[in-house]
């Protein structure tokens, strides 16, 4: 007996230098688009996404353990539409999106997505992309970076109430530390819709309903309408009345707006010709408040 439990003291022990199986927090599809540009080596083009797709995918941005299926799937459309070779500047816009899958399916929901136009930074072929959240000097790494943490933050917040606070500081820690850059996109108080707007109007306690509404929606919502599609719904309509909440708390942020701008075609689908006839009106009530401009979506329901 005391040789089998030597043996078994080493098994454990030789378990605990194993390497674990922690992965990446993300599955980034970064891709620059350079069409706009003609008369330049293509090679530039092609090191920077290759740079770019390393940069997001080969670190581990927190400290969570992430199994290798739980990455966070995500695509960033990088369109040059300026390039200037004298000084290496680029002037780009981002196209962004992420996506979470839904519990017994094989339906992956978009958790955020939005254009980003002012995308201004300094790269030459087979610089070496650095980060330092402590000293942020360099707008393209920068800008990756802030990126990251709001999508792996806004995922978190879909799996659990406020999940992804700890991150979304970090992304709000980034917004602050960058105001002394000069690119455009940081400014504070500048644009309903940059990259200090967005993640401010986030963590901003009179936007909480927001968050809130990111569990409900996808946790409560989607990921039970495989077991029970009514509960579901009813769920997600819960979800859709903090977002009105949220709208009513700050009806100058764009947050509610977007999240209808990149909903629109989920939530008509989940409602049209399902739910009771009270659910579909408070949707299609709300969605309108939010988003007049997709009315002809909005009617669908009813």
């Amino acid at each position: 007996r005391l040789l089998m439990l030597r043996h078994l003291i080493t098994i454990l022990c030789l378990f605990c230098f194993l390497p674990s199986a922690r992965s990446e927090e993300l599955l980034c599809k970064v891709q620059v688009i350079h069409s706009h540009i003609q008369g330049t080596n293509t090679s530039l083009f092609t090191t920077l996404e290759t740079a770019l797709n390393e940069f997001m995918n080969t670190r581990s941005w927190t400290d969570l353990q992430f199994q290798k299926d739980e990455r966070i799937e995500c695509t960033m459309n990088i369109t040059v539409n300026k390039y200037d070779e004298s000084k290496n500047l680029f002037s780009a816009e981002i196209l962004l999106q992420s996506a979470r899958p839904i519990f017994n399916s094989t339906y992956n929901s978009t958790v955020f997505s939005i254009k980003d136009p002012s995308f201004e930074f300094v790269y030459k072929e087979f610089d070496q992309l650095e980060w330092n959240e402590n000293n942020i000097d360099n707008n393209l790494t920068a800008v990756m970076a802030y990126y990251a943490y709001l999508i792996i933050g806004m995922d978190l917040d879909t799996f659990s109430p406020l999940g992804g606070t700890q991150i979304l500081q970090t992304a709000e820690n980034i917004v602050n530390n960058a105001q002394t850059l000069s690119e455009p996109g940081w400014a504070a108080f500048k644009d309903t819709k940059n990259r200090h707007a967005i993640i401010n109007d986030y963590l901003q306690s009179s936007m909480e309903p927001f968050r809130q509404m990111q569990y409900k929606y996808y946790r409560q919502g989607l990921d039970e309408m495989a077991n029970n599609a009514d509960r579901g719904r009813t769920a997600i309509t819960e979800a859709i009345e903090l977002l009105d909440e949220a709208h009513h708390n700050k009806p100058l942020s764009m947050l509610p707006q977007l999240f209808t701008e990149y909903k629109r075609d989920e939530i008509v689908s989940i409602y049209t010709g399902h739910g009771t006839e009270k659910e579909r009106q408070t949707v299609k009530t709300i969605c309108s408040n939010i988003n007049a401009s997709m009315n002809s979506y909005w009617h669908k329901i009813k």
